[in-house]
């Protein structure tokens, strides 16, 4: 997709492991009512009918609240509800495969973990990248080594692509996300397993945006 920004804030991803049974159309409305303006579903341990399901309720939630709204490695299941996009990871299918399937139109995310991975997706043709894990996370199983703050300070100052700050990301370390110029930042159990998800998600959001700006 050509010109595509990523929206200043939070970007929202769904976890039903951090989400502590909550039910996760539910979460995901609070995420969005807190400010979110984009939301990865991602689901690793459900069957394809119920991920299906869920991926319909949230396109139509998403179309609600004008979010983005991207699926996680499922290119069936990003085509059937007509997702605004797909994220992949480095073990998945090529980006210039995708890109034959999904079309010129959508917008294709790929996780990053080092400055070669970054430029080749930029050789590649992704409309954005996710920078991480930059600290510690249970959220992923096979989070592979942390890329730390000096990955993420790599790509703003030369990665042309937008990008989103991920891996590990709370509340109390957040500060140091937005200091090196992250404007799209992702936090996964500090919202989904919150007490209040649409509370937390707006104070976090607002904080970014007030430190950057609308776009």
């Amino acid at each position: 997709m050509k010109n595509f920004e990523l929206p200043v804030g939070v970007y929202a991803i769904t976890d039903s492991k951090s989400g502590k049974n909550k039910n996760i159309i539910e979460y995901s409305e609070e995420l969005l009512k807190g400010g979110a303006k984009i939301i990865q579903y991602r689901e690793k341990n459900k069957k394809i009918k119920e991920i299906l399901e869920e991926a319909k309720q949230l396109r139509e939630l998403t179309l609600k609240y004008n979010a983005i709204f991207i699926i996680n490695d499922y290119l069936d299941i990003a085509l059937i509800t007509d997702a605004d996009g797909i994220h992949i990871g480095q073990g998945d299918l090529p980006i210039g495969d995708v890109r034959k399937v999904i079309g010129k139109d959508k917008i294709i995310g790929i996780s990053t973990h080092s400055p070669q991975q970054a430029k080749q997706a930029v050789l590649d043709g992704a409309d954005y990248i996710g920078v991480g894990p930059i600290y510690y996370t249970e959220t992923k199983v096979d989070i592979g080594e942390l890329v730390t703050l000096d990955y993420l300070e790599y790509v703003e100052k030369n990665i042309p692509l937008p990008y989103v700050a991920i891996g590990g990301i709370k509340e109390s370390n957040i500060d140091e996300i937005i200091k090196r110029g992250a404007k799209s930042i992702c936090l996964v159990s500090e919202l989904v397993g919150a007490e209040n998800t649409l509370e937390t998600t707006k104070r976090i959001n607002d904080k970014i945006i007030a430190n950057f700006g609308k776009n």
